[in-house]
């Protein structure tokens, strides 16, 4: 690997209005040296050329530029951004562990989020780098340590790269959410599922959303539908301080209404009968917030879009039949 910073190559030299057109020609013909930068110098544009141009090449330029001759200059390298972490970290691990590196991550604004084997364990400052290296607008990246646990659904992190900073802005469907993953649930692989639900929601219907965190549901709807009513509650007072300003921030204050508090003693003290819809984003314990749910239905009923884990080949069946038997045994 080379570790010249710049180097002396024949280019082409137009002034500043022609440009942008002899950089595409250049292109075109297969001839700009795209591992040298492009630079000015006074009024003019200094093409690095790969190679000589031929003479029918050089009659083209002359048809499209006026004024351009055929130099030599120094340049500097071009370093180019790496395009997977396996590129930016192939010359720096060795070939065992490459095979071990992480072919997904989840991004948050300008946090990277990655799990990292236990194999990998130390070389994480190498692999936060080079994520940072291939993402350019990521600032931050952050170690999974653990699972999502207790009851405000928070992980545990480590910083492995980048600033030690973990609030940003996280931007999704046309809505803006200002986030810390270190002190509330949030996910960007929801994103889809967000949209989806959003999208069935009808035109004055009440929407209870049971675990808000800062708003992904209740604000996409709100932003969606301006004739909406959303409950969004959620027992973690970061998440409602996020999604109290994410509120603010998307301009959704008339129609999403940030509730903090355990769910159950708010519909039973609050929301008992008012919901047309009902979301149950909390896989691993919303069967056992069934009952209260439907206490929060009107008395015509209405739509769940329950959430559950599941790993058999029936669990979709599974998981239908589980909820049926729940909402009968709820009356």
């Amino acid at each position: 690997m080379s570790l010249t910073s710049s180097r002396q190559s024949v280019c082409l030299s137009v002034q500043r209005e022609y440009g942008e057109l002899a950089i595409r020609t250049a292109k075109k013909l297969g001839a700009l040296d795209e591992t040298l930068k492009i630079r000015s110098e006074d009024d003019r544009i200094l093409i690095p050329l790969a190679r000589r141009l031929s003479d029918s090449e050089h009659s083209n330029l002359c048809s499209l530029i006026e004024d351009f001759y055929i130099s030599s200059a120094d340049f500097p390298m071009n370093t180019r951004r790496p395009k997977t972490i396996l590129e930016a970290l192939e010359d720096t691990l060795p070939p065992h562990l490459l095979a071990s590196l992480p072919n997904s991550l989840d991004i948050v604004g300008n946090i990277a989020i990655v799990h990292v084997p236990e194999e990998l364990t130390n070389h994480t400052r190498e692999l936060g780098e080079a994520i940072m290296r291939v993402n350019r607008h990521v600032r931050t990246v952050l170690r999974k340590i653990g699972s999502v646990e207790g009851q405000l659904r928070v992980r545990q992190f480590q910083l492995i790269a980048g600033e030690d900073k973990t609030e940003t802005l996280h931007k999704e469907f046309g809505c803006k959410y200002r986030v810390d993953p270190t002190k509330v649930y949030f996910s960007p692989r929801l994103s889809s599922e967000h949209d989806r639900v959003a999208s069935k929601v009808k035109n004055n219907e009440v929407v209870l959303d049971m675990f808000a965190g800062v708003g992904p549901f209740s604000i996409l709807i709100g932003k969606r539908h301006s004739d909406v009513k959303v409950y969004a509650v959620d027992v973690n007072p970061d998440a409602i301080r996020f999604l109290k300003e994410n509120v603010d921030l998307n301009r959704v204050r008339d129609r999403v209404v940030p509730i903090q508090g355990d769910v159950q003693s708010v519909i039973r003290n609050q929301l008992k009968g008012v919901a047309d819809r009902i979301i149950m984003n909390l896989p691993l314990e919303s069967m056992r917030f069934i009952d209260v749910a439907c206490e929060a239905f009107k008395t015509s009923g209405g739509t769940i879009h329950y959430y559950a884990f599941g790993q058999d080949p029936d669990a979709l069946d599974k998981a239908r039949r589980g909820l049926v038997r729940a909402v009968a045994a709820a009356g």
